[in-house]
């Protein structure tokens, strides 16, 4: 293979090393992100990029750490190539993959936001805004029923998956909803074995390597708390958000909706459920994963300043969790009080974004058009029909038409 050498494992499965740079690692994101669209879809296209291009990992270690970033908070598609960054380049590799791959959405974000912001009351952009976001109803419902047949399995589950729509919808936190049916899950799943047959290995040694990165990008990440703390309280409030919306978004980018909802509308009133909408509807157009809303928010709020805390606050967390979990990973995974909490963890999600539906769809403008516009976008992503095309075509019909 290109760019690496080959190795075993104990298993005798081979595993390949590559001993690229941590510039060439991020110039290979960087072009990868580009063309970032679909979100957890993109794992396909990092798996190609780093094992059959580059060599950086083995097909067999890939897909661990796929498993892995489906089970720690993040977006998965971030946390796969900050994974194959780190066994290419150990620390500087996975940060070098993370920053490459986020940077192109977070650049085209903020010029979205910034445009938004000069012309959102034109009448124009007020009718195409409009019909996003029965669009953006659409995209959540089939998130909602793409997580829920992923995730709910037994009655225990569908259990959770409710009482957390219920707590939700009732005004309650999605983070105490999260918790708690953490806490539930030790009991519910008490007589059920939750683990998955996996092949043991010996790992690779940059895994080890990766908590010193990890400690220093925290330490890093307290001394920019504390420069907040004293220079501006606002941004801090903000960067305190977005790294509680990172910790507690187990289950990929779209878990973090409920979470940011409750916190920017419900909690701290900073912008309309329908302006957050319209920061939905613009992540769709952006490479990356649904998280990137993170940048529309803080630029909304204190502009560039806000966009940059905003975005490095939501996706450093589940960075440093990837780096300090990787070592770990083989114990954690056939660990059954870690899998029965998680396991409860994820399937609350399933119910928050149900009640996320029904509260972007109560805050949509609806009539005979945007019914139409609404059913054909869910029936379109059903279909399977690219997220991109969805909310592209969907815009240009609310410029004609609403």
């Amino acid at each position: 293979m290109a760019n690496g050498t080959m190795g075993s494992t104990d298993t005798g499965t081979p595993e390949l090393r590559g001993s690229d740079s941590a510039l060439k690692i991020f110039w290979a994101f960087l072009r990868l992100g580009l063309t970032a669209f679909g979100g957890p879809a993109m794992v396909a296209y990092i798996r190609d990029l780093a094992v059959k291009k580059h060599g950086w990992l083995s097909d067999e270690a890939f897909r661990e750490g796929v498993a892995l970033c489906q089970t720690i908070p993040g977006a998965t598609a971030m946390q796969a190539a900050a994974f194959a960054g780190l066994r290419a380049r150990g620390g500087p590799g996975a940060a070098a993959a993370y920053i490459g791959f986020g940077l192109p959405s977070f650049v085209l974000m903020g010029v979205l936001s910034a445009l938004y912001g000069r012309t959102h009351q034109l009448s124009m952009v007020t009718a195409l805004f409009s019909g996003l976001q029965v669009i953006v109803v659409a995209l959540v419902a089939n998130a909602t029923i793409n997580f829920g047949r992923r995730s709910l399995k037994y009655w225990q589950d569908i259990l959770l998956a409710l009482a957390a729509a219920g707590f939700l919808i009732a005004g309650g936190s999605p983070i105490v909803a999260i918790m708690a049916s953490a806490a539930l899950g030790f009991l519910l799943y008490l007589k059920m074995d939750l683990r998955k047959p996996r092949p043991a290995g010996k790992g690779n040694p940059r895994d080890a390597a990766s908590v010193r990165p990890a400690l220093v990008i925290l330490s890093g990440l307290a001394a920019g708390l504390v420069l907040l703390f004293f220079f501006d309280r606002n941004l801090l409030d903000l960067s305190t958000l977005m790294l509680k919306v990172d910790l507690f978004a187990f289950g990929g980018g779209y878990a973090s909706v409920p979470l940011m909802l409750h916190e920017v509308v419900g909690v701290r009133h900073w912008m309309s459920s329908r302006v957050f909408m319209d920061g939905i509807a613009l992540g769709q157009v952006t490479p990356g994963p649904i998280v990137i809303t993170a940048t529309f928010v803080g630029y909304l709020l204190k502009g560039i300043p806000g966009a940059v805390v905003g975005t490095v606050s939501v996706f450093t967390p589940s960075l440093i969790i990837l780096l300090l979990v990787v070592p770990f990973f083989d114990r954690l995974q056939n660990t059954p009080f870690v899998l029965r909490g998680l396991r409860g963890a994820l399937v609350s999600f399933v119910g928050l974004l149900l009640a996320v539906t029904i509260k972007f769809g109560l805050a949509a403008h609806w009539g005979v058009l945007p019914v139409i516009l609404g059913l054909a976008a869910f029936i379109a992503l059903r279909l399977k029909v690219d997220i991109l095309w969805v909310v592209l075509g969907g815009a240009v019909l609310s410029a004609l038409f609403l």
